[in-house]
């Protein structure tokens, strides 16, 4: 999982596409990951881009639901090295189960987990000490790694407190953008992302901008970070879809998954 990811999450339950959840991507350039696909053999029904260091996900949809899942990094506690699992699991396990059953919070290091279904969507935040799960009623929500809209503070002395800096310009920026944008209402009978898609190719900010979406840095040592892929998804009853894009790329690069 990324450093400074972002869900940009819709809920109408008006429209006939209720929910609408955008996932930004945030990783080391060097670190390898492949397209979306089904490639769990053991969850054969769910389809998403897999982490080659791991095995996981950042997002998971299961077209037959339909559900998606998807995880940003969180702020707290780290788990204990010795029973450490991998995040990119939780997003498989949203998709396919709906819920997290008896999670062993505690073998994972902090992280925000969504979980939409067109009748809802759920968040789980987990700061290595308590799981708080709540629902994300109608509106627009933005999640970062400081939690929904950016709720919380880094607290840990090891933390970079120029994050916060990214990511609230970020918020300041995008958040009314996207709520002042017509809302979209993408589906099979070629309904687009209209008014959205300018802004989740980077409403042309700079990719270095501390506002950026999609972000790209030099963190020192040859390695840079940054905006790895963009996915949207749209659910309504009895369906969903999906659309992907790797970054960089070209903005018109979109592929549809579902």
């Amino acid at each position: 999982m990324g450093g400074m990811c972002t869900a940009i999450i819709s809920v109408d339950p008006s429209s006939r596409v209720p929910v609408l959840v955008v996932g930004v991507r945030d990783e080391f350039l060097a670190r390898d990951w492949v397209p979306p696909g089904r490639h769990w053999p053991g969850r054969p029904g769910l389809v998403g881009g897999r982490d080659l260091r791991a095995g996981g996900t950042w997002l998971a949809v299961d077209p037959a639901a339909p559900r998606a899942g998807l995880i940003l990094n969180g702020r707290g506690v780290m788990a204990d090295e010795a029973r450490r699992e991998s995040r990119g699991e939780l997003p498989l396990r949203i998709a396919a189960d709906g819920g997290l059953g008896g999670l062993d919070a505690g073998a994972y290091d902090p992280f925000h987990l969504v979980g939409a279904e067109p009748d809802g969507v759920r968040l789980w935040s987990w700061d290595g000490i308590a799981l708080v799960e709540r629902d994300l009623g109608a509106g627009l929500h933005m999640i970062v790694n400081s939690g929904l809209e950016g709720e919380g503070r880094r607290d840990t002395p090891s933390g970079d407190p120029s994050e916060d800096v990214f990511m609230g310009a970020r918020l300041a920026h995008f958040r009314p953008r996207f709520a002042a944008a017509a809302r979209p209402e993408p589906g099979r009978d070629g309904g687009g992302w209209g008014e959205w898609l300018p802004l989740v190719n980077g409403g042309g900010i700079a990719r270095a901008d501390h506002r950026a979406l999609l972000p790209l840095l030099d963190v020192g040592a040859g390695e840079r970070w940054g905006t790895t892929s963009v996915s949207l998804v749209a659910l309504w009853p009895g369906g969903v879809r999906y659309d992907f894009r790797a970054v960089p790329g070209d903005p018109d690069g979109w592929t549809r998954v579902l």
